[in-house]
């Protein structure tokens, strides 16, 4: 899988749409896609369009078959995800994390059970 770099280029609502189909499906044409919206769905050179500024962005792949190509995800959810987290902790906690979960109970986002929960986690990892 391609490794993302700190300079990830953000995905936009709809790029991510997109991209939850390739991770949920694997490889597709920009054809099949169309199949996974309810009406009234995108119009095919508006999906292109999106698809083509995905690999544009890599994020996406293709191999050619004959005059129409399939892509596929080149990076996987879950480090797409983990960017994302990393980024919105970055700018908006100064690199925190404790400041993160600060914000959580502050908010009462997390219980004090989910909290013990994370602790024992943490205290797993580090045995």
């Amino acid at each position: 899988m391609w490794k993302i770099t700190n300079e990830m280029i953000r995905l936009t609502a709809k790029e991510e749409e997109v991209m939850s189909f390739f991770w949920k499906e694997g490889p597709l044409f920009v054809k099949q896609l169309l199949d996974f919206y309810e009406e009234p769905k995108p119009h095919f050179n508006t999906l292109s369009t999106i698809v083509r500024g995905l690999e544009e962005k890599n994020y996406l792949t293709h191999v050619s078959f004959g005059n129409t190509y399939r892509y596929e995800a080149i990076v996987s959810e879950d480090e797409y995800r983990n960017r994302t987290l990393k980024n919105v902790i970055a700018k908006y906690f100064n690199n925190s994390y404790i400041g993160v979960v600060s914000s959580l109970i502050k908010e009462e986002d997390i219980s004090i059970e989910e909290l013990r929960q994370l602790i024992r986690k943490v205290e797993q990892k580090n045995k």
